[in-house]
């Protein structure tokens, strides 16, 4: 089962459903609380002035447009999902933004760019869906110059008991309820999956093996902040060797 949850094949076929109203229903499904986490994600990148920008799993391009509208950045999106990144494209057009954002299909585990490529790499909901997390990691750093700055956004679990009782009670019934009277069959699908998904992670990769895989990847200066009494966690460094 492992391995499935790890294969790109089985992450473009659950979110294949989803690309329509994935944005509203986003918002709606964590309370308002993913436009907060992307908030946070991009000014921790906005605030060093990156000229290139390079925003991997970006989906239907929501924090590349909040890239491109807090810095003066080209952008480059990349995604497995070619149906989440029409999405992206059309959101994109509507923004004014197709001069300095481009969406392209492309793995993570193997970005087709040459190494410090990039001022900053941002990625989102990712390493759950990757094999290898800490090759991820690297691959991702590889692009990013010295001195460059990479972000991160995904969900977590809720450090404190009682919150993290709250938190399985919603993700394993009410979230997946939610999306099925919401937004039909697709959404009820991601919403059984999504807290498994989350919990299961974290168990094999709690936060400091994460922090450690940065590291290696040649990260300095990590910093994180659990956000929404811990539905959400931001995490960034800076690119050694500057």
């Amino acid at each position: 089962m492992q391995d499935r949850l790890t294969d790109n094949a089985f992450a473009i076929e659950l979110f294949s459903g989803l690309p329509r109203r994935y944005d509203a229903l986003a918002e709606v499904l964590s309370f308002g609380q993913n436009t907060r986490w992307r908030r946070e994600l991009v000014s921790r990148l906005s605030a060093h002035g990156p000229h290139t920008i390079l925003d991997v799993a970006t989906g239907t391009g929501g924090v590349a447009i909040g890239l491109a509208v807090a810095t003066e950045a080209r952008i480059t999106g990349v995604d497995i999902s070619e149906a989440m990144l029409e999405r992206g494209r059309q959101r994109v057009q509507r923004a004014g933004l197709a001069g300095r954002i481009s969406l392209g299909t492309a793995r993570a585990e193997a970005v087709p760019f040459p190494a410090a490529s990039f001022d900053a790499v941002s990625f989102t909901y990712l390493l759950r869906y990757v094999a290898d997390p800490a090759a991820t990691l690297a691959e991702l750093a590889r692009v990013v110059r010295p001195g460059g700055h990479m972000a991160s956004l995904d969900f977590y679990v809720p450090p404190s008991l009682g919150w993290r009782g709250a938190w399985r009670a919603y993700t394993r019934t009410l979230l997946p309820a939610a999306g099925l009277v919401l937004g039909g069959r697709s959404w009820w699908e991601v919403g059984r999956f999504l807290g498994p998904n989350i919990e299961g992670f974290y168990a094999r990769w709690p936060l400091d093996r994460i922090v450690d895989a940065w590291a290696a990847a040649g990260m300095v200066g990590i910093g994180w902040r659990v956000m929404s009494l811990g539905g959400g966690l931001v995490m960034w460094g800076t690119k050694s060797g500057a």
